[in-house]
């Protein structure tokens, strides 16, 4: 937040990436979340440019497609705040030229993000271990099967 709450507008321009299929399917998505990004508290977009789909070349069926969203925060906080959530593959800060938080939004801030890496190292930690088990369940398999291998044999003579 600026010191000078006049000052505290944030202007920025977001790139906004997806890919997937079906390719109509992309710039619908991308509209849903322009959508959601100007129903957020504090934020109003105030243009966007969604540039049509092109096929992955090494990916069969699979498009990509970004959107160039202008926007306007109520200050530098909801722009961080924004990143976490929307995840825009490019931030460009078009004005202020200079941007002051008093330490307590810093502090802010700074929780906001930890939180968030928190969230996100448990989730890799739970697909980690999902994936140990997957991998233990499909070596009991395994073994199951190589045991009944020698029994249909001796029955199929």
């Amino acid at each position: 937040m600026s010191l000078n709450e006049k000052d505290s507008k944030v202007f920025a321009t977001i790139v906004l990436e997806i890919f997937g299929r079906p390719k109509e399917h992309l710039v619908e998505t991308l509209k849903d979340i322009i959508r959601q990004l100007n129903e957020e508290k504090g934020v109003v977009v105030k243009g966007e440019k969604i540039n049509e789909p092109r096929s992955i070349e090494d990916q069969q069926g699979f498009y990509t497609t970004f959107a160039e969203v202008d926007l306007e925060t109520e200050d530098i906080q909801k722009l961080i705040f924004l990143t976490f959530k929307y995840m825009p593959s490019h931030i460009e800060i078009v004005s202020p030229e200079t941007i002051k938080m008093i330490s307590n939004d810093w502090g802010e801030t700074l929780s906001e993000i930890t939180r968030r890496l928190h969230a996100y190292d448990e989730v890799a930690r739970i697909i980690q271990n999902e994936r140990i088990i997957l991998e233990e369940k499909i070596r009991e398999l395994m073994e199951e099967k190589k045991k009944e291998l020698p029994l249909k044999k001796k029955n199929a003579k």
